[in-house]
């Protein structure tokens, strides 16, 4: 697989549509949510949900403001959401009207716009695609009288076999105008695996279509049986999967805008998010989620900024590290970074407070050259202990503890990094 995925660390997530105008959670407001999962919210007609498509009209939409934010704050990657389950289209396809291009006053191609943008910035480019089409009447359409409010996964609408096979030629041919239309893709972040069944859908043939128009275009694991890389949702994994992995999360409780929702998250607890990520070998994709009128909400402006600001003293503790010491050597995520003598620089990430001393177990001591606080350039005071068996073996690369005083440090507002640089292990 493309090797810029493991490292990349952060990515952007954007979930728009024409439910922002509304201020409604995208496509999951016309299902009343879904049973037994949370955040819940109050359906709306199926008729009248997808009616206000016609009024979506972001003249405040600048895509490069969203990029230039986003590549501050550490994000390489953007995934853009093209077309969500309620089947609206965010790019000119031909094979639909309903489209930003030709059901909306605005009538410009807004999928067209962000890849620029974020091309133009140094973004890798992902595009979300649904493969359920709530809309289309094929698929069947949805209705108040034929969907169970709140959604009960496992129960849908079902058509014919002809509705099925003209509905999945439809689906593969706007995937097509996708993968043809939009210059060199980096993921095809798919998504809908949980309506029909795998035999149903065909993944194979799904994959082989992305693979056949874009050969180093890496596809999520909701492609089922053919996914590059896992996206657990929502929460980090208890255990690292054992392939590439991103988790997918939102800054407060909804993917789109609902300016209800005020559940936002703080600016330090998504930047430890993203330190335990990393510290795992994952990437975090963070989601925002634009207004109707087409700008980034003021709290999601305010979190980013401080991702930026945080990256600007400590950048280098989560850009293109490996993970670093096991939970036993240290209480807390850590990362490492391969220096160009052979050496390298353990990074230990202090997510919690308070804490007057920490203690690293297992370090090969006699290697440990300096040890200081990040961003502050401040050299800390530190002890290093060899274990006894190795002392009295006359091992000359003894492992050990390492000490380090952390009082009178001028801590980080939201997580300090203590950096902890290693010699390279001498020849024999």
């Amino acid at each position: 697989m493309n090797s810029w995925f493991r490292g990349a660390g952060l990515g952007l997530f954007v979930h728009w549509g024409h439910a922002s105008t509304r201020g409604w959670e995208l496509s999951w407001q016309l299902t009343g949510g879904v049973r037994h999962q949370e955040p819940a919210m109050e359906p709306v007609g199926c008729e009248e949900y997808f009616a206000n498509a016609a009024a979506f009209n972001p003249t405040r939409f600048d895509p490069a403001v969203w990029a230039d934010l986003a590549w501050r704050a550490g994000a390489r990657y953007v995934v853009f959401t093209a077309k969500h389950h309620d089947g609206f289209a965010m790019f000119d396809t031909r094979l639909s009207d309903y489209s930003i291009t030709k059901h909306t006053a605005f009538g410009r191609d807004i999928t067209a716009e962000v890849v620029e943008a974020f091309r133009d910035r140094g973004f890798r480019i992902g595009l979300y695609f649904s493969i359920v089409d709530w809309y289309h009447p094929d698929y069947p359409r949805y209705s108040d009288a034929t969907v169970r409010k709140p959604y009960v996964v496992g129960e849908h609408p079902r058509g014919t076999a002809e509705q099925w096979a003209r509905y999945r030629g439809f689906m593969l041919g706007q995937l097509d105008e996708l993968l043809t239309g939009y210059g060199q893709l980096d993921i095809v972040w798919l998504d809908g695996e949980f309506e029909y069944t795998p035999r149903e859908w065909r993944f194979d043939e799904i994959r082989e279509l992305i693979r056949s128009r874009q050969p180093d275009c890496l596809v999520n694991d909701r492609c089922l049986g053919h996914g590059d890389f896992a996206t657990p949702e929502q929460q980090l994994p208890v255990v690292a999967p054992d392939r590439p992995w991103e988790t997918c999360m939102t800054m407060n409780s909804f993917w789109g805008h609902v300016p209800s929702d005020q559940s936002w998250k703080s600016p330090g607890e998504l930047i430890r998010t993203q330190v335990e990520t990393v510290s795992m070998g994952g990437n975090l994709l963070l989601n925002v989620g634009p207004t109707g009128d087409g700008e980034l909400p003021v709290q999601a402006v305010e979190r980013l900024e401080a991702m930026a600001s945080w990256r600007a003293r400590m950048g280098e503790s989560v850009d293109g590290v490996l993970p670093g010491l096991e939970l036993w050597q240290f209480h807390g995520p850590s990362t490492r970074r391969p220096l160009p003598d052979g050496g390298e620089r353990l990074y230990l990430h202090l997510v919690m407070r308070p804490y007057e001393q920490v203690v690293v177990r297992g370090l090969k001591v006699a290697r440990i050259r300096s040890v200081r606080l990040l961003g502050e350039d401040h050299v800390l005071q530190w002890t290093a202990t060899p274990h006894l068996k190795d002392v009295h073996a006359g091992s000359a690369d003894p492992a050990g503890d390492l000490r380090v005083k952390l009082s009178g440090a001028r801590l980080d507002e939201w997580c300090s990094v203590i950096a902890v640089e290693l010699a390279p292990e001498e020849a024999e």
